[in-house]
């Protein structure tokens, strides 16, 4: 089997998208792949045009016609959309039925090579799961699976990097807030630094021996959340007290979060998520598979998180001061 040289990276504007882009970029040295990625606001993401052999374009990749044009030709496609928050018809639109357009413009463009990037705590057989969240995944896996393409499914634990929404999020609320209420302290996490998950990806992308395999992509050390988020306050500067709240006024908070305007911060959904530890089974090969050694979030995360400390805001001011 050749390599991909013509990749559809779906989701590719994203977090993980985009540190996939650079990936593939620096791997193939800024030739010999091309790189299709779709987006329905083109404008906001002008930054990855600069990337040699990404070609950004405008497209709903909802709509069957469209998807169908940007399979046609491709010799690969890379799924990586997922949302945390929203109804069940958009958990059942982005998880359950893209993934199956996805499959069905693939068999009718003869493209055989998908990668479908889901989740840690996906069960494997079975359509039962305690959130709305975890069993749209788990109809899109099984679309997938029933497609009958060369499918390599990789499954990450929470994600973080310098632009993730979960550390990031955690310590700018510790900037704000004297005590951090928190719902599900005791849940347990094996977060996965992008870079390897974006590594792993492209290195599945040209290893047809991970066809027919689901990867769980998890970094070395499982944590609670209580202490995920006291990590965050600590190397950001903003340690706060936290106060775990029982199962029925975490769900009264998640309630009352869902009601302000935006993204929720925290939603029953997410609650009944983490019900399911987001840690690797063991039952599926992981990092180590590809050759890669997980890194550890406290070699990386403290040098980006303690740019929001005070000091280093003060140091800031000073240099702009410095400047006048």
């Amino acid at each position: 089997m050749s390599l991909p040289s013509d990749v559809l990276i779906i989701g590719g504007t994203g977090f993980v998208g985009r540190a996939l882009l650079a990936r593939l970029v620096a791997r193939h040295g800024g030739g010999g792949i091309s790189l299709t990625v779709p987006s329905r606001r083109p404008a906001r993401h002008k930054a990855l045009i600069s990337l040699p052999t990404v070609q950004l374009v405008e497209a709903d990749v909802h709509d069957e016609a469209t998807l169908a044009r940007l399979v046609a030709g491709c010799d690969a496609v890379v799924n990586l959309v997922g949302i945390l928050h929203g109804s069940q018809a958009a958990f059942t639109r982005a998880h359950a039925e893209l993934p199956r357009r996805i499959a069905a413009a693939c068999r009718r463009a003869g493209v055989r090579r998908l990668l479908h990037v889901s989740a840690l705590g996906v069960p494997d057989a079975g359509l039962e799961g305690p959130s709305r969240y975890l069993r749209s995944k788990v109809h899109g896996e099984v679309a997938l699976r029933d497609a009958g393409l060369d499918l390599t499914i990789l499954r990450p634990s929470v994600i973080f990097g310098a632009e993730d929404r979960f550390l990031n999020l955690f310590a700018r609320l510790q900037a704000v807030f004297p005590v951090m209420p928190l719902g599900g302290s005791q849940a347990r996490f094996q977060p996965v630094w992008v870079e390897d998950v974006a590594q792993a990806i492209a290195l599945c992308l040209d290893d047809p021996s991970t066809i027919g395999a689901t990867l769980e992509l998890a970094g070395p050390r499982v944590y609670t959340l209580a202490e995920l988020v006291r990590l965050a306050g600590r190397w950001s500067g903003h340690e706060r007290a936290q106060l775990p709240l029982p199962d029925a006024l975490a769900r009264l908070q998640a309630r009352a979060l869902g009601l302000l305007p935006g993204e929720p911060l925290l939603s029953v959904d997410n609650l009944d998520s983490m019900r399911v530890p987001n840690v690797a089974s063991g039952a599926h090969p992981g990092l180590a598979s590809l050759g890669i050694v997980p890194t550890p979030m406290e070699a990386v995360a403290p040098a980006w998180l303690a740019r929001r400390s005070p000091e280093a805001r003060l140091d800031r001011l000073r240099s702009l001061a410095r400047r006048d």
